[in-house]
């Protein structure tokens, strides 16, 4: 039987590092159970990357450190699904951690991108596109007046905060615990994401006087704020914020803390920034900020805007934005900002996202998603809450009420998650390898897809609670 499956295999796949080839050792590992979890290609393929990119992954958090075992290495997407390179198929939560709002491969957003593509990949010039998604981008979030096309979320984040120093000419920055803005030097304090599932919330290699001007309170703590800002309000530049924190797993602001965050800078002249990277046209078509009624004199956008293409953006109030080169002294620049294809990718996603009825029907899913979840886990005496917003969601083990704190997420049954991945994972549901990283619904889920995951999570609960 493993000969027949060596040579079957062998004729699907071509020969070549990109794609090895199915080996007789490959085949052995397909009756070995790495984890529970039957691994074979994708074994192969982790041993190679291993060999020549740090830790076999490109960003941290895919390495399953977390969780256990080997990433996976997968194909294709389509729709809410996810094929592996072993051809086993996914019900997917991650989303490409969430610029798949419609789905992989939605044939609209295909066609926009193969279109762009004949023409060229980039041209280092000024595009129509570029205006295209500028004037998308004004006229879904009022609170941005003009808006700097980047590469990444990182980058546009790096950007605002370089722009709000060079506007009010101080330099301290105040963040929260556990919200994570891309791997910025000043903002990689008390990170969320990545650096908590890594067990290294403040990274080596940022020097102190940088760190030192970066000030860290807890999220949803209002009157903290109000006590540094009594402090230091006069040296503070910006606060920088996740809306809705999706980098501790998923964690709503409760009443009151963004108005009080936008009180206090209005007080102190501080510049209010919205880190929607994540939460931009996901939670509501104007976002977190329309979503919450709090105007941000800054915000930053990725993910959603790219449609699975690098991308990012920054935006604002148009006195500030006119203070950026080459209209102002405060330099910033990208080779390969506002590239035509990711413009043609992110504006093909925005004009399915802004059709009527869209983000209420994202958001029903979700709701029913996570409320069949509830359900299963009490049935089966799990202990488990959890948050949503829009097309985002976070599951808490080991609490029972909701959780609004980094304390509170920290706190959290993490052994319990991974056994749960494990399990889920196992049944063909792929969600996010981190206790500490929000999910995604897409508007390609359907009740197929929410029956098949209920199914699944009935089925490990009652394994969890038999242990």
């Amino acid at each position: 039987m493993l000969q027949q499956l060596t040579q079957t295999e062998s004729k699907k796949q071509p020969s070549g590092l990109r794609q090895p080839p199915f080996s007789l050792a490959c085949a052995r590992l397909a009756f070995k159970r790495r984890g529970g979890e039957l691994m074979c290609r994708s074994h192969e393929l982790f041993v190679l990357a291993q060999q020549h990119i740090p830790g076999g992954v490109n960003s941290p958090v895919r390495a399953f450190k977390a969780v256990g075992g080997e990433p996976i290495f997968f194909e294709r997407g389509e729709g809410p699904y996810l094929i592996d390179v072993d051809g086993r198929r996914y019900v997917d939560y991650v989303g490409g951690w969430g610029p798949f709002i419609v789905g992989h491969a939605h044939p609209r957003v295909l066609r926009a991108v193969t279109e762009t593509a004949a023409k060229g990949l980039g041209f280092g010039a000024p595009t129509v596109l570029e205006t295209s998604m500028a004037e998308k981008i004004c006229k879904l979030m009022p609170s941005i007046q003009k808006v700097r096309m980047v590469n990444s979320g990182t980058e546009a984040t790096m950007s605002a905060i370089r722009l709000a120093r060079g506007f009010t000419g101080r330099e301290k920055i105040v963040k929260f615990e556990g919200c994570y803005h891309g791997h910025v030097d000043a903002l990689l304090v008390k990170a969320g994401s990545g650096a908590l599932t890594m067990g290294v919330p403040t990274s080596p290699g940022i020097p102190e006087a940088i760190a030192s001007a970066t000030l860290t309170l807890s999220y949803n703590d209002p009157q903290q704020v109000r006590e540094v800002f009594a402090r230091y309000g006069e040296d503070i530049a910006a606060v920088i914020v996740e809306p809705v924190a999706g980098n501790m797993n998923c964690v709503l602001p409760i009443p009151g803390f963004l108005d009080c965050l936008r009180q206090v800078c209005d007080e102190y002249g501080s510049l209010l920034i919205f880190d929607e990277v994540m939460t931009g046209f996901r939670v509501a078509l104007d976002g977190a900020q329309g979503r919450y009624g709090v105007r941000p004199d800054l915000t930053t956008l990725g993910k959603v805007i790219g449609g699975g293409l690098p991308v990012g953006a920054f935006g604002g109030r148009a006195d500030i934005l006119d203070r950026i080169a080459p209209d102002g002294p405060i330099y910033q620049a990208g080779t390969l900002s506002g590239n035509p294809v990711a413009m043609a990718a992110g504006l093909a996603t925005l004009e399915i996202v802004e059709q009527a009825g869209f983000h209420e029907a994202l958001s029903n899913t979700t709701r029913q998603l996570v409320d069949g979840m509830l359900e299963r886990a009490k049935a089966a005496g799990i202990g488990m809450t959890a948050n949503y917003a829009g097309g985002m969601f976070g599951l808490f083990f080991g609490h029972t009420s909701r959780v609004d704190t980094y304390a509170q997420v920290l706190a959290s049954d993490q052994a319990l998650f991974r056994r749960f991945f494990r399990g889920m994972l196992r049944r063909g549901i792929y969600l996010a390898p981190s206790a500490f990283e929000a999910g995604f619904v897409s508007s390609a889920h359907t009740t197929a897809q929410l029956q098949q995951t209920w199914g699944a999570a009935e089925q490990v609960f009652r394994e969890l609670s038999a242990d």
